[in-house]
């Protein structure tokens, strides 16, 4: 097999796409989706491979900044619409795919590289951790009540059309960005993304609607979502279906919470991607009753070890030695020692000192935005102590207060 790995020209997109969709099932993505993913397509930073006059392997990135523990927003490439052909399947075509955009990550000077993966144990080989976790709710809004903050019945709710909303939106996301790790800012046209309606994409329910929430006069949060009417012989059975849910304070959080569970003609909320440590798990009046379910969401690949080590903040100080493999980027393997002061100001630098923890590249990607323990990976056999103590000290270092979170795929 002959086969060329090469940068996508903009003429050759539909081609490149339509290779994407036929690995994902051939079902193609509605036109106002594959609109907007053209415009955001970076076609410097994506990759084919041709056989022939044929696309057989897709890869991309987007040029992201992701808050990381201590509030920075550190350059990291957003791996994306990452596919093979099963006609060629298991060539090695997602290695060279791989290898290429590592290094061209690197040659950019960006320290990370995240993704979702379709199927998780794929990308582990490359060194990418899971970082982030989403937690799915099914509320029996019937019986489930809440307990509000004061100055919840102060809050001001408007119901909003989505696209005249998104501004303001928008401005809500912008200040919660820095507080939340994993959460990447949005350039130009992402803001579009989470408005985005396609009749196929409904599921059976309404047109998507927007809920603002304000005091005095500003926007202070706002929740996106579709309902699903459902009736059987006792009455209504709607669903609400939460898409995004954000606010900057308590009392509104509360109150954009209170009015989904309170919307007529339903009895089932369900939000499919929220934070692990969500604070409506304490709003509610009974948890068994709100359907959680857990699973990966965000990888991480440090791509430049001492640089994305650096860039994050600590939460106790820390100086400790790391024994890296990485055979995938070699250029991170071998010794590391990590050194972070009380403020949670960091150095990492390469060192011929006794290790202290010895580990992957792929351990320190799930531990890096403060969600997986370096303590847990250690019982699981994949974090070594060589040094008794040392494996607390890293730990309750790379802690974070908030649980990382990635709000919207890309």
């Amino acid at each position: 097999m002959t086969t060329e790995l090469r940068v996508l020209r903009p003429s050759e997109w539909n081609q490149w796409f339509e290779c994407l969709e036929l690995a994902f099932g051939g079902v193609a993505e509605p036109p106002e989706e594959r609109e907007l993913v053209e415009e955001l397509t970076e076609h410097e930073r994506s990759i084919g491979i041709w056989d022939g006059s044929d696309v057989v392997a897709t890869s991309g990135a987007f040029s992201f900044r992701v808050a990381v523990p201590g509030g920075a927003l550190v350059p990291a490439a957003g791996v994306t619409m990452v596919s093979v052909a099963s006609t060629h399947r298991r060539r090695g075509l997602l290695t060279s795919m791989m290898r290429r955009q590592l290094d061209d990550v690197r040659a950019l000077g960006e320290p990370l590289a995240v993704l979702t993966a379709s199927e998780p144990v794929i990308y582990g080989r490359f060194g990418y951790g899971a970082a982030t976790r989403q937690m799915s709710l099914t509320i029996d809004s019937d019986r489930v009540r809440l307990t509000v903050p004061d100055g919840t019945d102060a809050v001001r709710l408007r119901h909003a059309k989505p696209d005249e909303a998104t501004a303001a939106c928008e401005g809500v996301y912008d200040q919660l960005v820095a507080g939340r790790p994993g959460t990447p800012a949005h350039g130009p046209g992402w803001e579009r993304k989470s408005m985005i309606d396609p009749v196929s994409t409904r599921e059976g329910g309404s047109a998507q609607q927007c809920v603002l929430a304000e005091v005095d006069g500003e926007v202070v949060g706002y929740v996106t979502y579709r309902i699903k009417p459902t009736w059987d012989m006792s009455g209504p059975k709607g669903t609400v279906r939460v898409g995004d849910l954000a606010a900057l304070d308590p009392a509104a959080y509360a109150a954009l919470w209170r009015f989904v569970l309170g919307i007529d003609l339903t009895s089932t909320v369900e939000a499919r991607n929220r934070p692990v440590d969500d604070a409506v798990l304490h709003l509610v009046s009974d948890v068994r009753r709100c359907g959680i379910q857990i699973r990966d969401s965000l990888h991480v690949r440090l791509v430049e070890l001492g640089a994305a080590l650096e860039a994050r903040a600590y939460q106790a100080p820390v100086d400790v030695v790391f024994e890296v493999e990485d055979a995938f980027c070699p250029w991170n393997a071998g010794r590391w020692r990590l050194t972070a002061d009380a403020k949670g100001a960091a150095t990492c630098r390469r060192t011929e000192d006794p290790a202290d923890l010895a580990l992957s590249v792929r351990e320190l990607g799930s531990a890096y935005l403060g969600g997986e323990s370096l303590t847990a990976l250690a019982k699981a056999g994949r974090v070594r102590e060589l040094r008794p103590g040392t494996l607390a000290e890293a730990s309750r270092a790379f802690a974070s207060d908030v649980a990382p979170w990635l709000p919207q795929g890309f």
